[in-house]
Formats: C-alpha cells, structure tokens, sequence
C-alpha cells in the first residue's frame, strides 16, 4: 500500500539527475557550511568504532559492554575488568545504495532519490578526511515487473538490473567521483533484491569499518534482515530510512489516481473514504514498525530521513546524539 505514488510528479528543486554536477557542487557547498566545526572530535568517523587494537584495562562500569571482558585480569584482581581498546585511526566505510524505482518518488521538498544522494554526499564529507576511504555498491532495480495487467500506464522497458561496486579508496577528489557515480545511475523499472545488496558488502569479508545502508526499506523484511545481522557481526551498521509523508498517510483529496513506480501498476484510490486513510495509516505505521524492528533486530543504527524535513539538521543530531551516547558508555 505505501508504494503507491501519484502519477502527476512534484513540484520540485533541481533535480540531481538534471545538470548533475551543478547540483552535487551546491549540495557539497551546503552540507560543508553546516557540518564543518559541528561534528568535530576525536574520533575518524560517524559512528567511531573501539578498535581493534588491544589497550589496558580497567575496571568495569556499568554500561560496558560485557563482550570486552578481561578474564585473566578479572580472575588475578578478582574485580571485573574490561580490555581497552585503541580507536583506529583510519576508518573504511561503505554504502550500500539503494535506488529502485520507488526511491523516484517524493511529495516533499524533495524526491526520496534526492535525500538518498544528498545523505551519501553528508556521509562522504564526513568519513573522508583523516586518510580514511569510502566504498560504495548500489543497486537499481534488479528483477523484472511481477505480471502484466490490465491497469498499468506505459509498461516500463524491461532490462537488466544493476549491482554496481565503486572501491573504496581516500581522498577527496575519489569521493567526489564515488557521489558522481551514485548521482549518475539510472532508475531502472522493477523491484530491487535490497539483501542482495546489503550482502555485497559481506563479500569479500573486509576489516571492520562502517557500514551504511540507505534506502527506503520497502522490499519485505525477511529479505534484507538477515544480511544485514550477517553485516553487524563485523562492522559498526547505519540504517538511513528516507521516507515520504504519503507513505504515512493519504490526503483527502477526492479520486486519486496511483501508481507503482516498480511494477507500473495503476490504480484509483477513493481518498474521500475516512475509513480507508484510516487502514492506509495504520497498515503504514505497522510497516515502519516492523523495519525498525528489524532493524533493531540486527543491533544498527537507525536514522530515518524525511523529504518534507531538513534532512541535515536530524543528521546533525543524530550523529551528536551517537557521539554523546559512546561517552556515556552506550552504543545505541
């Protein structure tokens, strides 16, 4: 239900796909200006990893995390002890990019595809410096259309899907061909295989770093559940959700045609029925609900971005609020 777009597409700003690089040198200049002097610190990344490297110990506090346990410390103290760890100073992220058809969508200020763009621009300005490199898979539209019907509006051209790697390498010149790819992908029609993406970044295993996974999680949960708990047993996991607010609920606004970007099918929806905005709205609330379970489920982080909201305000905070909860001893 909540894949459904309008037909008629919005009103919007520049899209990335229209003069690619003036936009990606605005949204650089943009995202510069409001993180740099923000989100400085001690640490290489968004999300800081402890590290690898073993440190001293010390005695355990609440909120440690129990896995860190120094047993022969603690059995010769017979206090508990927890190991430190030294922070690695070169951090490798990579994104897992998700740009399906329904990712073509927006009501807002913005396109879902835009935000996805711009959160992988805030995401490449962040881990960058320091010597540290970022990666990037992403894919758009990996099956077919389902089946034809009577209903759909100029079926979209069948073709293959794509799962494309960039390496990940550092410097600030290679993040701007990294976003450059990103920007350059086409949509293509049909529904994305969003965990056999997220499983791209299992192979080859690689050290641990960050991941990020940035897409609208509409493909069934089972699908990408697993890949993505596979990733957390290696890697610090940052779920970026970019939602649309007529996925969460439908206007009154009389018959409304809708369509699905990935199958094409087109259909009339009565918005004028209380009872069916009402179904519309909880059958929406349940889906988020359950992406964030999953999410939770596999020990990520989840930071939901919105068309209709500055998106980089609610990364400002999240990434404080991360930050704050590492020095307090908590992870999420």
């Amino acid at each position: 239900m909540a894949r459904a777009a309008a037909v008629t597409p919005p009103v919007r700003p520049a899209a990335v796909g229209e003069r690619d690089e003036a936009v990606l040198a605005r949204l650089q200049l943009l995202i510069t200006r409001r993180l740099d002097g923000l989100l400085q610190g001690d640490y290489a990344g968004l999300l800081p990893g402890p590290g690898s490297e073993a440190g001293e110990s010390r005695e355990y506090r609440p909120g440690d995390d129990v896995r860190r346990m120094d047993w022969p410390v603690t059995a010769r103290t017979t206090m508990p002890h927890v190991r430190r760890t030294v922070a690695d100073r070169e951090l490798e992220t990579w994104l897992a990019v998700d740009l399906s058809a329904s990712l073509d969508f927006g009501t807002g200020r913005w396109l879902k595809r835009d935000v996805v763009v711009a959160a992988a621009a805030a995401l490449a300005h962040l881990t960058v410096r320091g010597g540290n490199r970022i990666g990037a898979v992403i894919g758009s539209g990996t099956e077919p259309p389902a089946r034809a019907s009577r209903w759909r509006a100029a079926p979209p051209p069948a073709g293959p899907g794509t799962l494309t790697r960039v390496p990940a390498r550092s410097g600030r010149r290679e993040a701007q061909a990294l976003l450059r790819a990103v920007a350059h992908t086409p949509v293509r029609p049909g529904r994305s295989d969003l965990g056999a993406l997220v499983d791209m970044l299992n192979r080859p295993p690689r050290r641990r770093g960050l991941a990020v996974v940035i897409s609208d999680f509409l493909a069934p949960p089972q699908q990408w559940g697993r890949p993505l708990r596979k990733l957390r047993v290696r890697h610090d996991v940052l779920a970026i959700e970019v939602v649309d607010p007529r996925e969460l609920e439908l206007p009154d606004v009389g018959v409304l045609p809708v369509v699905d970007p990935e199958t094409g099918e087109l259909h009339e929806v009565q918005t004028a029925d209380a009872g069916l905005r009402r179904r519309y709205a909880d059958a929406a609330v349940a889906q988020r609900d359950a992406i964030a379970a999953q999410v939770r489920a596999a020990g990520a982080a989840h930071l939901r971005l919105r068309t209709d909201r500055d998106w980089l305000l609610d990364m400002v905070r999240f990434v404080a609020a991360q930050r704050h909860a590492r020095t307090r001893g908590t992870t999420r």
